[in-house]
């Protein structure tokens, strides 16, 4: 049914404030269905027309109905405003405290949106950070992989103020930073992974040889003239000079009021006449080998002994400690006291330690000193039955036997060694009797992760020590801010080296040769 627009505004009217009925009042009322107020109201609103909710008071006006309001009142007088308020039930300070609102609206309105371009601003410079901080992570990263590449790759240390280098070692040294400095490194750190310095780098790769071996070097001004070289020569080639060293030869020439040249030019000037060499039946000077060098995987692979003095009460007179380690796990396998020291009584401490740890058929390694007891031919031959294969420390050399050293040097200073010395050979045994059982069944040794040899020996450590990893990631997660890394490391200790490979040692290039 279509209404006339008169009563379309009459009924409206009873809509407007201050009636503000109820549509459902006014449809029963009107007979008109509650759909059809509802859709006349939003098209008075969309019109621009103040239509609150009905059957809101002034204070319970949407703030769409207040707006529109402060809108419509914004240029009437007051004269005009007071009639306004009266004909929708409104006072004069509800819209001023309206528009008041609304001013403070876009107020807030204007600091929320300075509020989130600030915010904006700085997520985007967080942003920027933590992509400039991911660069340099990612930059990091590849220079480490490229310079551990380049440390496998590259040749032994090339550095060295003066050092000559050949051309096919620049060559190479020179592709392997170009192909570090591609991975990611810089140039300056692989060069110093390389021991050369940027300027030499550069140098390098522009090409070129060393011109100094063939360079034409003058003659110092101070050097001495051939004629002063002859007489040098010819002073050593005398009967009475023929058979003494420069040393000898310069003391005497002073002696005798003359001066010729110093003892260091005498030594060089022979030894550009090749006339510089051992002489006599005494063997010349070496250089010590390296040291013997062993490794333990599990326990009864490598042993080591030494003996030791221990005092007595007698000034002057000892007994002597033998002691057998088992290097992987640090138990002591054998020990006894004997009143002398001799080959005799190391045979039988050897054939009592195999017998008791039952390794007759895989007997192990067994390192020790050059002393006598440790090579005599009693000894010897005992171990030739036994199958087990000596190794002896370098001669004159007191550090390649550390674990037995070591050892000693705990057993010595324990709180109640007798430093007085011992009243006889039994209190010696005895003594030293409690000592090996408290070492190897109570003492914690911090070489293996503070287990007892006896337990490593058995191989219970893993066990052991993961229950001790388990305890303390519990202890972190019950605490996690009381820890500021990772736990205490409690990995079993894998393999044993006696005397390891020192990295950069110039012995190591002798035991290659």
């Amino acid at each position: 049914m279509k209404y006339s627009e008169e009563r379309r505004e009459a009924v409206l009217k009873k809509l407007f404030p201050p009636n503000n009925r109820p549509i459902s009042e006014v449809a029963e009322e009107e007979g008109i269905s509650a759909a059809t107020l509802y859709l006349w109201r939003k098209q008075a609103r969309d019109d621009g027309q103040l239509l609150p909710e009905s059957g809101a008071d002034s204070e319970g006006w949407s703030s769409r109905d207040k707006f529109n309001a402060v809108l419509e009142t914004a240029a009437l007088s007051e004269a005009e405003l007071a009639e306004y308020c009266r004909q929708r039930g409104l006072y004069p300070e509800q819209i001023r405290r309206w528009r008041q609102s609304c001013e403070g609206a876009n107020e807030r309105a204007q600091a929320a949106s300075r509020r989130e371009s600030e915010e904006l601003k700085q997520e985007r410079k967080r942003s920027r950070d933590l992509q400039k901080e991911l660069r340099r992570k990612e930059a990091a990263l590849a220079e480490t992989a490229a310079l551990l590449t380049l440390r496998k790759k590259g040749p032994r240390d090339l550095g060295g103020r003066g050092r000559m280098t050949s051309a096919l070692d620049r060559q190479q040294a020179v592709e392997l930073v170009n192909e570090a400095h591609a991975a990611g490194a810089r140039l300056k750190s692989a060069c110093a992974e390389l021991g050369i310095g940027l300027n030499t780098y550069r140098r390098w790769a522009a090409g070129g040889h060393d011109k100094r071996p063939d360079a034409v070097r003058p003659k110092p001004a101070k050097a001495l003239s051939d004629a002063e070289r002859q007489a040098v020569l010819d002073v050593c080639h005398q009967p009475e000079f023929a058979s003494l060293p420069p040393a000898q030869i310069v003391a005497r020439l002073a002696d005798q009021g003359t001066y010729l040249a110093s003892e260091s030019t005498f030594y060089r000037i022979l030894h550009d006449a090749n006339e510089q060499h051992h002489r006599g039946r005494m063997a010349p000077p070496r250089q010590s080998g390296p040291p013997p060098r062993h490794r333990a995987d599990g326990p009864l692979q490598t042993w080591t002994w030494d003996v030791t003095y221990l005092p007595t009460a007698v000034r002057g007179q000892f007994y002597y400690l033998y002691m057998i380690i088992d290097i992987y796990s640090r138990k002591i396998v054998d020990s006894e006291v004997f009143a002398s020291e001799n080959a005799n009584n190391s045979s039988i401490l050897i054939r009592r330690a195999v017998l008791r740890e039952q390794c007759c058929h895989a007997p192990p390694k067994l390192h020790a000193d050059n002393g006598g007891a440790m090579k005599g031919a009693t000894l010897l031959a005992t171990l030739q039955k036994l199958e087990i294969n000596p190794s002896f420390s370098r001669p004159r050399v007191s550090n390649d036997n550390a674990f037995s050293e070591a050892m000693f040097r705990t057993c010595k200073y324990r709180p109640d060694y007798p430093t007085k010395g011992f009243e006889s050979l039994e209190a010696a045994r005895e003594w030293v009797h409690h000592f090996v059982q408290w070492y190897n069944h109570e003492h914690r040794h911090s070489g293996i992760r503070y287990v007892t040899p006896d337990e490593r020996h058995r191989g219970l450590d893993h066990d052991i020590l993961a229950r001790r990893h388990q305890l303390y990631q519990a202890a972190r997660a019950a605490n996690p801010e009381r820890w500021s890394g990772d736990t205490r490391n409690w990995t079993p200790v894998g393999p044993v080296w006696l005397n390891p490979e020192i990295q950069n040692d110039p012995r190591a290039s002798l035991e290659a040769a």
